[in-house]
């Protein structure tokens, strides 16, 4: 799983190319964490990428 609960952040696709310029498909995945989080006023466990755990859209539990 590599989408964020938040922000809806997920998997980008490209072509790897290398130094003679040959071609492949790539994936660029976000940096998502699970971690507990106060959702609704109770703790449930999601799954954040770091941009938001950063800016702070996210509230930790304890």
């Amino acid at each position: 799983m590599a989408k964020c609960d938040i922000c809806g952040k997920g998997v980008g696709f490209g072509c790897k190319v290398s130094h003679s310029h040959r071609r492949s498909n790539r994936a660029w995945k976000p940096n998502v964490r699970r971690v507990k989080a106060v959702v609704g006023g109770s703790n449930q466990t999601v799954h954040v990428c770091s941009s938001c755990l950063r800016s702070g859209k996210v509230t930790r539990a304890i």
